[in-house]
């Protein structure tokens, strides 16, 4: 199932599938934003925004709206 970065819930697991946006800031793709990382919702802050991701070991919090231009695949864990 293919959704948006802003779409995880907390402790849900996904892989980066596509970062083409023009709105996603190169900072975030220099600091391991790319498809095919794997990336967790640790939490999410008062007034939802920003959103605390873990992005193959780095903890990153992106801006609601820049996390929903962030395509991902979900994981399940069966």
């Amino acid at each position: 199932m293919q959704t948006t970065l802003a779409h995880l819930k907390r402790g849900e697991t996904a892989v980066i599938t596509d970062v083409s946006s023009i709105h996603i800031p190169l900072k975030l793709l220099e600091m391991g934003c790319l498809p095919g990382n794997e990336v967790e919702l640790v939490q999410i802050a008062p007034f939802k925004d920003p959103i605390y991701f873990n992005i193959n070991g780095s903890h990153l919090a992106i801006r609601k709206e820049t996390a929903s231009h962030i395509l991902i695949e979900m994981i399940s864990h069966e």
